[in-house]
């Protein structure tokens, strides 16, 4: 066999995946440049609306990332509480083989079981040891808390197997859609490991293993790691003649719904000043904006789930990744079109949500300085934040893409 047959017979392989098939690390507080652990998760779903919600009906206050549906009262996909515990997870297919259990799925109420009532990792492992049996998941769950604890818990209907971050090479713990502790034939999702690695191995080389470097890198990331494509090696001109591009199994794609990075807490005493930085929608047509747990566990109007269960945010990302992905026939959908992404004209949508971004990054230094070291006010900073923030995306919304959020 060729290395072109070989190479076309791999990608083959990398692209018959599952709908639910999402991208995650986890960076160790010994790893990060501020001794902060780190979670991230890239959304891979079929139900691609997410809103944030805050919760208190729990031993703990919390914040989530949830599916804008009826399920958001029950399922968390991703969050942190004001101990400065946080969770997430991605599918695994591989940790239940041959088991004929038809219970599945309930991920997302173990996360938020978790987030209600855990404050450590030996808090999580409890939870998961007293759960009744079988459990109902195939995952790998992403855990850090405020005492330095870092892990992921490859998790079946059974039993779970705990990779500690902290004893990791380098402190950074990848996972896609596939458990190492299991047979790694029947899972899924490589190609984007491989593109994780290269792209975190480049934070590092660049010492910026920082919230707005990994987004740019890992979520909106434009490489594959099989084929060796950068897409932005060859730029379109500009928008205004369309430039189709096949899209399929990078870290973010038609599937994708969100990502969120947590920033964790430094240390207990500061639990609350946690962050969860997210895309509630599509990472390459979505801002980034942050999250943070104030006393009254207030949200932005941007971001926040109205009554209709919609995010206004997610709702404006949907609009804007429609422009990128306008064949809406057959398998179209895995073409994208890069002109309106990103083009040498820098007036592509991800191009221009970038610049957009510095405020919202560059603001948000003086609100988590604040909570982190307790000082009086730091709530009030935090709504101050969230009015500057609803109303400078308003705005830049508006102006930008002539797309209103408010």
């Amino acid at each position: 066999m060729n290395r072109k047959v070989f190479a076309l017979l791999l990608l083959f392989v990398c692209t018959l995946r599952p709908v639910d098939a999402c991208t995650s690390f986890i960076v160790s507080g010994k790893a990060s440049p501020d001794g902060k652990p780190m979670l991230f998760k890239n959304r891979d779903t079929d139900f691609l609306r997410n809103a944030v919600v805050a919760y208190s009906d729990g031993r703990y206050r919390y914040v989530g990332l949830v599916n804008a549906d009826s399920t958001w009262s029950s399922m968390v996909w991703g969050g942190y509480n004001e101990t400065g515990f946080a969770i997430m997870n991605t599918a695994a297919y591989n940790n239940n083989i041959g088991d004929t259990v038809k219970l599945a799925d309930r991920e997302g109420v173990v996360m938020k079981l978790a987030l209600m009532h855990c404050r450590t990792l030996a808090d999580f492992e409890r939870l998961l040891d007293t759960l009744k049996r079988p459990m109902g998941v195939d995952a790998n769950f992403g855990v850090i808390d405020a005492y330095g604890g870092a892990a992921y818990y490859e998790t079946g209907n059974y039993r779970y197997v705990k990779f500690d971050a902290n004893q990791a090479p380098g402190g950074i713990i990848i996972r896609t859609n596939y458990s190492e502790s299991y047979d790694k034939s029947s899972g899924w999702g490589f190609c984007r490991f491989g593109t994780a690695r290269e792209a975190i191995d480049e934070a590092i080389a660049a010492n910026n293993l920082t919230p707005r470097f990994l987004f740019n890198t890992v979520a909106r990331s434009l490489k594959h790691s099989l084929t060796q494509t950068d897409l932005m090696a060859d730029l379109p001109e500009s928008a205004e003649k369309p430039s189709f591009r096949f899209f399929t199994d990078y870290i973010s794609r038609h599937s994708t719904s969100s990502a969120l990075l947590i920033v964790g807490a430094k240390n207990a005493e500061v639990g609350r000043a946690a962050t969860m930085w997210t895309t509630v929608g599509f990472p390459l047509t979505t801002a980034v904006v942050p999250i943070w747990l104030d006393a009254a566990s207030t949200l932005p109007a941007t971001i926040a789930m109205r009554s209709d269960l919609q995010s206004p945010l997610c709702v404006a990302g949907m609009t804007l990744k429609d422009r990128c992905f306008s064949l809406k026939y057959g398998n179209y959908r895995n073409y994208i079109d890069l002109a309106q992404l990103v083009n040498r004209q820098q007036t592509g949508i991800m191009q221009r949500l970038v610049a957009m971004e510095g405020e919202i990054f560059d603001r948000a230094v003086e609100v988590q300085t604040a909570l982190e070291k307790g000082k009086r006010g730091a709530d009030g900073q935090v709504v101050a934040y969230y009015r500057w923030l609803d109303a400078y995306l308003v705005d830049a919304y508006r102006r930008t893409f002539g797309v209103e959020l408010l």
